[in-house]
């Protein structure tokens, strides 16, 4: 609720075949249950009041009254729960009879859902007793009030920002054009699905496939409830296959063959924010508006105890071999990259500084990489090495080892000796060891590069990475420009796995153990004099942990959240990592940080977009140079103590 989210649940009760009365029962205290876990929105399986297996019992007149009853005294005793439930029983009107799910909250029956595509073969005859529902809505009547029955329904919630509900049963998502689709573009966030689906040798598998991807393909929450054990078995068996998905990712799902109650917190801003960047849902259309009869209701607000987790590294799957997909993918698109670069300047030299620090590393694999696509040599790839007054002999001798077991051509240049020639030239002090100290070196550096580039006809490769761009922990015209940046998109905790995954697929031993040193190797600048011949300037002790900065990057770009959500958020995901004034404090920092030094992202170099999130102002990132962090500095203010 708070926070954009909303627990919903799927429930599967253990039914008796036409047997109302009891069956409501079921439902009744499984609605109990799911309040006392703070489920606001419950789905029940199709026709489940009476059993989706009754067949011509459909027909008599003492099943559809008693499912009547079972539903009137269902909402009677659930008025005091603080939840929206559908549930699915037969419905009589006109002489004809509806497949429908009831809709009801706080003592009030608020709608009827009809079934809209009626299933007329073999294992399911629906079209023998039930006829389908159609967009138009019909008012029925109901305790000396007239309700609203209609394909076209959404239920709106009038005290959770987001929260509209649209309804389909069973066959209707199985069909070419579900009517999901249309309260989706009608502005539904979250689709509920009352169903009887039975089991069949890998059903289960298409079924998960499908309703996965209608949440994705609608970007909204799908809320899936299945009839289980209870129904008849002589001639379907029913598992109670219950989920609830979001956006493409299977937040819960039930074991088959065994009736279970799932829940599942929907992110409903998660939703919005990806809808508001998405030219589909540009806006609910005046043609599209009026097919819909809204329905209004209420939910109390308050914080929910989150079953659902939040990855500490977002950018990173957990899976390993989705993680080893990835990284073989990243890498191929930075290569192409690279490689469409190459041949449109048709230069066949590549130049880039090589450190012995993670991005340069990535950088020198990724080139390493393109030119065997090319067919050149790779002695064609410059790797240049700058020691300087921070550089260290573990990080020399990692940069000098790649390179050589990489079979690339190796340039020292030292250039302590120009540094403190432009010192002197300028009338800086050598023990003085400021930013004007350590940006000196990184222009240096980038100065050199550029100029054998245009000695040998090359491209300068850039090494950068998007946790730094993001934070601007570049120098202006230093290590902050190339003519071409493979590693623009790939943040810093990325980047560690795709060495990682080079390293674990090199079979090189001695190149393995050189990677593997660099993984190891503290991230640093080396722009400050060692201490005691190791690496005395920390990058993460002074801008903070890339892990978190990487998280909070992924969080507002990717959906916009605002900084208290991205706390909350944070302190869930790193709850045995960080304490809460730790991550406030480098939640500040990546704001700061973030909105001061956009000027250096609004002149970045090309480089290819590997995943969601990036950088480029050509792009991703339109942000103006000179927009104010205030309102964003003020909220987390607020949020201390």
């Amino acid at each position: 609720m708070k926070h954009g989210f909303i627990c919903t649940a799927a429930a599967t009760p253990k039914i008796r075949v036409a047997d109302p009365v009891y069956n409501g029962e079921q439902v009744l205290l499984l609605m109990r249950q799911g309040a006392e876990q703070k489920a606001k929105v419950m789905v029940f399986p199709e026709l489940c009041l009476t059993g989706y297996t009754c067949d011509d019992l459909f027909f008599q007149n003492t099943l559809l009254k008693k499912a009547k009853e079972a539903l009137k005294n269902l909402i009677e005793q659930t008025a005091n729960l603080d939840m929206l439930a559908f549930v699915g029983l037969p419905w009589e009107w006109g002489g004809k009879l509806y497949n429908v799910a009831a809709a009801f909250s706080k003592g009030s029956l608020l709608g009827l859902i009809p079934k809209v595509n009626i299933p007329n073969y073999a294992e399911f005859y629906e079209a023998r007793h039930f006829v389908r529902g159609n967009g138009k809505t019909i008012l029925v009547s109901w305790e000396k009030e007239q309700i609203p029955m209609g394909s076209n329904l959404l239920f709106s919630c009038k005290t959770v920002p987001g929260l509209v509900i649209g309804g389909e049963i069973c066959e209707d998502v199985w069909s070419p054009c579900p009517p999901s689709i249309g309260h989706a573009l009608a502005g539904a966030t979250v689709i509920v699905n009352c169903s009887a689906s039975d089991e069949t040798v890998g059903k289960d598998s298409y079924r998960k496939a499908l309703i996965g991807g209608q949440s994705a393909r609608l970007v909204c929450g799908y809320v899936y409830s299945s009839a289980g054990d209870g129904e008849s078995t002589q001639d379907l068996v029913f598992g109670g296959h219950n989920m609830i998905a979001e956006n493409g990712i299977m937040l819960a799902e039930a074991s088959r063959f065994d009736n279970q109650v799932i829940y599942g917190e929907i992110d409903l801003e998660r939703l919005i924010g990806e809808r508001r960047r998405m030219s589909a849902f540009s806006g609910i259309q005046p043609e599209t508006i009026e097919k819909y009869e809204f329905v209004e209701f209420e939910l109390s607000v308050e914080t929910l105890k989150l079953r659902r987790k939040f990855d500490q590294s977002p950018f990173v799957p957990d899976d390993e071999g989705e993680r080893n997909k990835r990284c073989e993918d990243i890498l191929s698109i930075q290569s192409l990259g690279l490689k469409k670069r190459l041949e449109h300047t048709n230069v066949a030299h590549a130049v880039l500084g090589i450190s012995g620090g993670l991005d340069s590393t990535l950088a020198l694999l990724v080139t390493v990489r393109t030119f065997d696509m090319l067919g050149l040599s790779r002695t064609q790839i410059h790797a240049v090495t700058m020691p300087c007054f921070g550089t260290t002999d573990r990080t020399y001798k990692n940069a000098c080892v790649m390179s050589k077991r990489l079979g690339v051509s190796l340039k020292e240049i030292p250039i302590k000796e120009s540094v403190l020639q432009h010192f002197k030239d300028i009338g800086q002090e050598e023990g003085n060891h400021d930013v004007t100290y350590e940006n000196a070196q990184a222009r240096e550096r980038t100065q050199i590069l550029m100029d054998v580039a245009n000695q040998i006809g090359g491209l300068v490769v850039g090494t950068g990475d998007m946790s730094e761009l993001a934070l601007g922990w570049a120098t202006y015209n230093g290590d902050h420009m190339s003519m071409y940046g493979v590693n623009a998109s790939v943040p810093k905790t990325l980047v560690r796995f795709l060495v990682k995954y080079y390293a674990d697929t090199c079979q090189e031993k001695e190149l393995r153990q050189a990677l593997l040193d660099v993984l190891d190797t503290p991230v640093s600048p080396e722009l400050l004099p060692p201490e005691d011949g190791k690496i005395s300037q920390k990058t993460e002790d002074l801008v903070g942990p890339y892990e978190l900065h990487d998280f909070f990057l992924y969080q507002i770009l990717r959906f916009g959240y605002g900084p208290e959500k991205i706390l909350f958020m944070a302190l869930k995901a790193f709850e045995d990592r960080y304490e809460k004034d730790v991550i406030l404090k480098w939640l500040k920092t990546f704001y700061r940080r973030f909105f001061s030094q956009q000027f250096k992202r609004s002149c970045l170099p090309d480089g290819p977009k590997v995943g969601s999130v990036a950088l480029s102002p050509r792009g991703d990132l339109r942000m103006p140079s000179d927009a104010s962090s205030r309102i964003w500095l003020e909220e987390l203010e607020k949020l201390e103590g």
